[in-house]
């Protein structure tokens, strides 16, 4: 058990890090997924992992301990049907208007890669659409890239919501788990992103994900980060946000969880 002081200050230090939402009261979730960071450290109680994070403030743990309060639950084809919007309409439109350049997607706060794959997939059976199409996929948590990277689900995550002819075509399993083949996991590029962070030095894009993270920040950090990938977006540029997630006003809604917005919007959101 943790102090409410110090469940207190992890919660203040994932919002200053990460712009996250940290309830404090809840005890079970704080400690539920700190503690496996604390025994993975070698800490005997958590407890003494949070105290050292507080007086020594060495920086790999405390991002270890952010981290893990980041970790976020994705599923293949979490919305179906925006998975065939993107693919039927929204791409090839961006495609005809941008003739002869590559269509660069970013999939934020990726997780463990479901849904960045989940497009992939789709776009496996549109060659000449794959062919222009760039796919980049980032996350907070190094621990959910490694496994995104890794393309390894366990029956419970290719269960939910993946169609079973996909999972014949794209999967193999060789043990207990269900592994993505290589043709598919080649598809994407990652790296590890903060999105309250500056991210200027990733360039812009036609399409930007962050689908289930806005409703996990603060007030600040929930328009820091919306600023910012709107700042992302190439003028003419997508930006498809979770349902019931609301977008700044300067996003023109284009239904199904997706959003445009000005050249004029997106340089004033720079």
């Amino acid at each position: 058990m943790i102090t409410q002081a110090n469940r207190e200050w992890i919660a203040d230090l994932c919002a200053t890090r990460a712009g996250l939402k940290v309830d404090p009261d809840k005890a079970y979730l704080i400690e539920n997924r700190l503690a496996p960071v604390a025994r993975r450290d070698g800490f005997g109680s958590l407890a003494e992992f949070v105290e050292s994070l507080r007086q020594r403030g060495e920086e790999r743990l405390v991002w270890a301990a952010v981290e893990a309060m980041a970790v976020s639950d994705t599923t293949f084809f979490r919305e179906p049907g925006l998975i065939e919007r993107l693919v039927g309409e929204v791409l090839p439109r961006l495609a005809a208007a941008r003739p002869g350049a590559p269509i660069r997607i970013w999939s934020a706060a990726c997780g463990a890669g479901q849904e960045v794959y989940s497009l992939a997939m789709a776009l496996s059976e549109h060659p000449a659409l794959a062919a222009r199409t760039e796919l980049f996929a980032s996350d907070l948590s190094e621990r959910s890239l490694e496994k995104a990277q890794a393309g390894l689900y366990s029956q419970l995550e290719v269960q939910r919501g993946l169609p079973a002819r996909l999972l014949v075509r794209h999967f193999e399993k060789p043990g207990e788990m269900f592994a993505l083949s290589a043709p598919i996991r080649q598809m994407v590029r990652w790296r590890r992103v903060n999105l309250v962070e500056d991210m200027s030095q990733l360039g812009v894009f036609d399409l930007v994900l962050c689908r289930g993270l806005i409703p996990a920040l603060t007030e600040a950090g929930r328009a820091r980060v919306l600023g910012s990938l709107t700042a992302a977006l190439a003028p003419g540029g997508w930006l498809a946000l979770g349902a019931g997630e609301d977008p700044p006003g300067w996003l023109e809604p284009e239904g199904s969880g997706l959003f445009t917005a000005r050249a004029s919007a997106v340089r004033s959101a720079a």
